[in-house]
């Protein structure tokens, strides 16, 4: 999960009808338990699980998708699927990605459903791991490894659950679609815009469903909301140059280049950009209100009130995931300077990715630094997806989200349910971003959630020691066979 391209605004009666499909169906729901996987289906499960972490997927001379997408190639075609429903293409020979068509019986009168699930990791080094990253690693009711997280725990869900049906022989009423795409994470490939643009009929469909996003929010093990992402943010980066005419470092000026550059990103640093709200993000916050006590209750109470009670929005944005849900951010994450050891730096430059709130643009957050440096002496530009540099950026305009399907939200309110009784389901503002946009652009809707549960402190995709607790693949595997076949009928 990394990026998107649109900045999305969500009217009242979209969210109302919204909430009122969640909250409906949340009313009549059962409480019958799901089917289980067997042992014989968990042992598939998981090791299609080890195997994808264990194949170096990242965008660097050592990944390579096509390794990973080919492996799942040959277990579909082992199972029997047909050769001419499982295609594995690209534009990249190590950029592979997979399309599977699980066919209906006879001849189906509704479009399919796309589950839509990226392959690429984030680069991960051995020196910062306690584990090797590329390694399954099973410890302490957790799987290691890059990816865990984010997000081959889903793909390795959803494979093992396509497979498993088709062992059972289900016949769905409509075709399924499953995708294993590259480059959502970064790279010139990317596997979602490339198949829509190019191969718009292998994954044409009434709606997304992508993985990548929304799950289940953990407070000490209980299970506080369910979230279903109904916007994005922005994913824009920045390259922040700072020049000098260098010279003997026997001689320091004041006016270094790494002086210049790290006294703008200590602005940045200590800069909060502004507290904002939208009908998703209140709708979060309203719901998550009721499931919280203590100070925490009555905060986002006050961030809810009109006018907001900023005291409370700082005491609540001292939480990341809260802070990141009512403002832009924007944070360095790559540094570079100097050309010798001995030499006064030339040139020093630094990387800052920000996630814009629906209604900015990037051009606009760009003026803002520069505003926020008031340094003339430094540049600020745009870096594009590809690694292009430009001294202005893109103006996006604003999509509308789409209206819920009761074919979406029913069973998965229904599922959710019973696996995390009492946990409300709700809208959220992915503060991330995921490939969802480029079929949004192309005018199916999609929407975002995993079936995924997590601790709030622990969410550690694309860091460190990357985990998975075990018992939240198993819940995800019952719940994507069972979510499969109430999106078959």
């Amino acid at each position: 999960m990394r990026r998107n391209s649109f900045v999305a605004t969500i009217t009242g009666s979209v969210l109302f009808a919204i909430l009122g499909a969640l909250c409906h169906g949340s009313a009549a729901l059962g409480q019958s338990a799901l089917p289980t996987a067997s042992a014989e289906d968990r042992a598939e499960a998981r090791a299609i699980f080890k195997q994808l972490i264990e194949i170096n997927t990242t965008d660097t001379p050592r990944g390579n998708v096509t390794t990973a997408t080919a492996a799942m190639q040959r277990r579909l075609l082992a199972a029997g699927f047909p050769a001419e429903d499982v295609h594995l293409l690209g534009p990249d020979a190590r950029k592979q990605n997979l399309v599977v068509r699980y066919r209906a019986a006879g001849t189906p009168t509704e479009k399919p459903v796309l589950f839509l699930c990226h392959m690429d990791v984030v680069e991960a080094l051995q020196s910062d791991w306690s584990t090797n990253p590329f390694e399954f690693v099973e410890k302490d009711g957790f799987y290691y490894g890059r990816g865990t997280q984010d997000m081959k725990n889903s793909d390795a869900a959803l494979m093992a659950t396509v497979l498993r049906l088709h062992r059972e022989g289900y016949k769905p009423k409509r075709d399924l679609i499953l995708a294993l795409t590259a480059d959502e994470e970064g790279g010139k490939f990317n596997g979602a815009e490339w198949l829509v643009r190019e191969h718009r009929d292998l994954v044409d469909a009434a709606y997304v469903i992508n993985p990548d996003a929304g799950g289940v929010e953990l407070d000490h093990g209980r299970a506080v909301v369910a979230d279903v992402e109904a916007t994005e943010k922005v994913y824009s980066d920045f390259q922040i140059t700072a020049t000098n005419r260098g010279g003997h470092s026997s001689l320091p000026r004041p006016d270094n280049a790494i002086y210049e550059l790290t006294g703008a990103l200590t602005k940045l640093a200590a800069y909060a950009f502004p507290f904002e709200m939208n009908e998703v993000t209140r709708t979060y916050f309203k719901n998550l209100a009721a499931q919280e006590t203590g100070q925490t209750a009555t905060d986002m109470q006050g961030i809810l009130a009109s006018p907001p009670e900023m005291a409370a929005a700082v005491r609540l944005g001292e939480e990341p995931s809260f802070n990141a849900n009512f403002r832009t951010t924007c944070v360095a994450t790559r540094l570079s300077a100097g050309h010798a050891n001995n030499a006064l730096p030339q040139t020093a430059q630094a990387i800052a990715n920000c996630r814009i709130f629906p209604g900015h643009s990037p051009e606009e957050i760009r003026k803002q630094l520069i505003s926020i440096f008031a340094d003339d002496k430094l540049s600020v530009k745009f870096v594009s997806d590809a690694g292009e540099i430009s001294d202005t950026a893109p103006e996006r305009k604003a999509m509308v989200p789409p209206a819920p399907i009761p074919a979406v939200f029913d069973p998965l309110t229904r599922l959710t349910q019973v696996l995390w009784p009492g946990t409300p389901v709700t809208p959220v503002m992915e503060n991330g971003a995921s490939d969802s946009i480029y079929f949004a652009q192309a005018g199916i809707p999609c929407y975002g959630y995993s079936a995924i549960a997590l601790e709030r402190d622990d969410v550690r995709a694309h860091g460190r020691d990357e985990r998975l607790p075990v018992d939240s693949y198993w819940k995800s595997l019952d719940f994507f066979y069972s979510f499969l076949k109430a999106e078959g009928e």
